[in-house]
């Protein structure tokens, strides 16, 4: 990917090194509490480092030369639509580097062509959804015990709930 350059950072590639510093917020439980996966470990966030170096749905997000979080955008079943996901080190939180990072990236994806952008969360993540209807994506749908990423003691599926977000290429302020 080019280099995406905004007023305060920069969206680059993820490069092998990056390990460290992906482990500083992946291996956080806090962070990663609405995520798919829990806590990663230093070797896993290496593993990962280098595997994204590789996987232009993650684009890793700095402030100068430092890594403050990443953005995700792969492209989704529907033609011409993209998911949209973001997780940022808790330490660089509240300057909107999430919304700014994110804003870049979406806006790139329409100017190549996308019809839409979507995004998902748990409902209880309200810094996630708050950060989608900032960026001017509408609520579509409340979607009532639609995901699992854990189990219980039993080993039965722990449900939630989850948001569905959108946005079209012609609702978005800087389409052309």
């Amino acid at each position: 990917m080019d280099p995406i350059t905004t007023e305060r950072l920069t969206l680059r590639d993820f490069r092998p090194d990056d390990g460290a510093v992906l482990h500083a917020y992946l291996g956080d439980p806090d962070v990663v509490r609405f995520e798919p996966s829990g806590p990663q470990d230093r070797a896993a966030c290496d593993r990962q480092a280098a595997e994204r170096a590789d996987d232009p749905r993650f684009v890793a997000v700095c402030h100068g030369d430092v890594l403050v979080g990443h953005v995700y955008l792969a492209s989704a079943p529907q033609p011409l639509t993209w998911e949209l996901g973001f997780v940022f080190h808790p330490a660089h939180g509240g300057r909107g580097y999430a919304t700014e990072a994110a804003r870049a990236l979406v806006d790139r994806t329409f100017a190549a062509g996308a019809h839409r952008v979507v995004a998902g969360c748990d409902p209880r993540n309200e810094r996630s959804w708050r950060l989608l209807e900032r960026l001017g994506m509408r609520r579509e749908a409340h979607l009532v015990e639609a995901a699992t990423f854990r189990t219980a003691p039993d080993g039965a599926p722990v449900w939630h709930d989850a948001y569905r977000y959108a946005v079209l290429a012609r609702e978005w302020p800087t389409s052309p």
